[in-house]
Formats: structure tokens, C-alpha cells, sequence
């Protein structure tokens, strides 16, 4: 497995640079990331970017918004917070962050914090969340991400971010600053984000001093192009929004938040566009491709729905609880 760190820290780069690896060396060699972003929110690949944010405090702020291609949440970074992204084989078809979420964990246990791995992508310590994680999976390959609160800003992670309701009430606390922690003060005095770089790249690659790869003059322009045409655009950030006014909103255990918006004429269904934390491509023109002139009857949509790969398409989702919200 290959080793490298960002060299910059600005969002859009590091997307761009992600995708780039993703689709070049990565598409024969395993590779670990560790890279930072300045002042950000990332949202999920299926998220409408003007809901999830708050827009008045990011504009003030500063913050850059970009969209990344991984489903689930949004999630805001800043230089207190380190990210990781593996770029693997994909083993098997499902869905398995655990398994890359583990040397995270093993790492810190070896400086002395008992974390945990909790819920769909979540990594904990002492019930609170400090790592959040998300995979894209593309001819059999797969890149893993995930953050870690080192010491970020975490009263900035409260008001940039519009989390709704339900999710916190379904963690079973108050607000998002309540539910999220940094490592800084579970781990050794002394311990520096860098030697906390350090100490999980050992970790992760089981060496004192892993192969290296290093970005050609080459790569970085690929990556500033890519940068530029997709990460750096207002389209690609902001521009999903919906088009529908029918809006049917449900959160799904074991699948996330679905916000489904349909166009309904004469009984029937004429459109549908699909946003959420969920994991999965999410293919709504699939969806809606498969639904349009379906009437709106559950039986009905159940049918239409059979033909499709809902798994692959929304991680733990089956057609019926699909059709259930379609038609509630």
C-alpha cells in the first residue's frame, strides 16, 4: 500500500486530487491518504447542499462548501480535524465500513483511547463521535474516507451545519455539539497532530517507513484541471436542488435520511428526485424512470420497483418500505 499527504489544504484540491487517484493509480494499487482541509463543509454525494447548510454563518464565515462523491452526511472540516481516505480492492458487493474504520480504532488504541466503532460509519469514545465515514465503489474498487476531530473548532461544527431534528433525537441527545468530541483530550500529553499523523500511518501500513508516492508535475495538473472543471464549480456544489414540490421526507434505520420530491399528475407519478445521507449511487433517474405513469398505489409502485437494484443503489432499502414512503 502506497502513503501520501495532501500538500495543500484547500477542499476543492483535495477532492479533485481524491477522484484523481481514485481513477488513475488507484485502479491498480491500494493507497493511503492523510490530508486537511481549511475551513469547509463537505456534504454527501445525494444532499441538497442548500438545506444542509446554514448559509448566512458559511458566508460570513468564510467557509468553502464542496460536494464530495461518497454518499451520507455533511460534515465540516477545518485544521484541527485530519482526514483518510483508503483506495483498495473492493472485497465483496456490500457495504463494509468497518473494515477500514478498524486501524483507525487499533491505532489509537496503541496510544491508550478506547474507541469503538458505532453505528453505520461512525467511530466513538466515550459514546461521542469523533470520526465519520463514507465509501464510493466504482469497477470494483473502493475509497473509503473518513474524519478525525483532533481539535477542531467543534462550537463552528454546531451552527454551520442544519442537522435535522430526527437525527439527533435518534442518537438520544440535544444538539450536535453534544454528540461529537475531539481526541485531543483522551490522548497522552504532548501528543501534536503530527505525531498523531505519524502514529496512525504506522498503524495503518504496518511500517516505520512506507512507500511513498509522489505527485508528478503530471498529476498535479490533471488534478488542478479536474479541480477547476467539477470541485471548484457552483453546479457540482450547490447547484442539486429540487425541482419537485411533493416533498416526502423519512428517516429509515440502517439507511439514513430519504427526501424524496415527486411530481404526481392525475393520479399517477411524472418525476422523482431522490436527496439524503444514505449511502449508495442513489440513481434517481433510474428511479424515476422506472416509476413515471406508475399510479400511485403502493402495490402498484412495489411492482415497478422489483426490477431494480435497490441495494446498489440505497444501501439496506427494500422496495417495500420504498414504496411505503413513495405513497404515504
Amino acid at each position: 500500500m502506497l502513503y501520501l499527504e495532501s500538500p495543500r489544504t484547500d477542499p476543492y484540491f483535495n477532492l479533485a486530487l481524491e477522484q484523481y487517484l481514485f481513477d488513475t493509480v488507484g485502479q491498480t494499487q491500494a493507497l493511503f491518504m492523510l490530508w486537511q482541509n481549511a475551513n469547509t463543509i463537505v456534504v454527501g454525494k445525494h444532499q441538497n447542499a442548500c438545506q444542509e447548510v446554514n448559509a448566512d454563518f458559511v458566508r460570513e464565515q468564510g467557509i468553502r462548501v464542496v460536494r464530495r462523491l461518497s454518499g451520507g452526511g455533511a460534515v465540516y472540516h477545518d485544521l484541527g480535524n485530519l482526514n483518510f481516505t483508503f483506495i483498495a480492492a473492493a472485497e465483496d458487493a456490500a457495504l463494509d465500513l468497518r473494515l477500514f474504520c478498524q486501524p483507525v480504532a487499533r491505532a489509537l488504541g496503541e496510544l491508550g483511547v478506547a474507541a469503538e466503532i458505532s453505528g453505520r460509519n461512525d467511530i466513538t469514545v466515550d459514546g461521542r463521535k469523533f470520526s465519520g465515514n463514507a465509501q464510493y465503489r466504482k469497477n470494483g474498487r473502493v475509497m473509503h474516507h473518513g474524519t478525525i476531530l483532533f481539535d477542531s473548532d467543534l462550537e463552528v461544527v454546531g451552527r454551520a451545519l442544519n442537522v435535522p431534528k430526527d437525527k439527533i433525537e435518534s442518537k438520544g441527545v440535544q444538539s450536535v455539539r453534544s454528540r461529537v468530541t475531539n481526541l485531543r483530550p483522551y490522548l497522552p500529553a504532548g501528543v501534536t497532530l503530527e505525531a498523531f499523523k505519524g502514529v496512525l500511518a504506522r498503524s495503518v501500513l504496518g511500517e516505520e517507513r512506507p512507500a511513498r508516492y509522489e505527485l508528478t508535475d503530471g498529476d498535479l495538473r490533471a488534478v488542478e484541471a479536474l479541480r477547476e472543471s467539477r470541485y471548484a464549480t457552483w453546479a457540482w456544489n450547490w447547484g442539486a436542488s429540487p425541482k419537485y414540490s411533493v416533498r416526502k421526507e423519512r428517516r429509515v434505520e440502517g439507511v439514513g435520511r430519504l427526501e424524496l420530491y415527486l411530481a404526481v399528475k392525475g393520479g399517477a407519478l411524472t418525476g422523482l428526485e431522490v436527496f439524503g445521507d444514505f449511502f449508495g449511487e442513489g440513481d434517481a433517474d433510474a428511479l424515476s424512470a422506472a416509476l413515471t405513469g406508475c399510479p400511485m398505489e403502493e402495490a402498484a409502485v412495489l411492482r415497478a420497483l422489483e426490477g431494480l437494484d435497490l441495494e446498489r443503489q440505497f444501501h439496506n432499502l427494500g422496495a417495500a418500505e420504498l414504496a411505503r414512503i413513495i405513497v404515504s
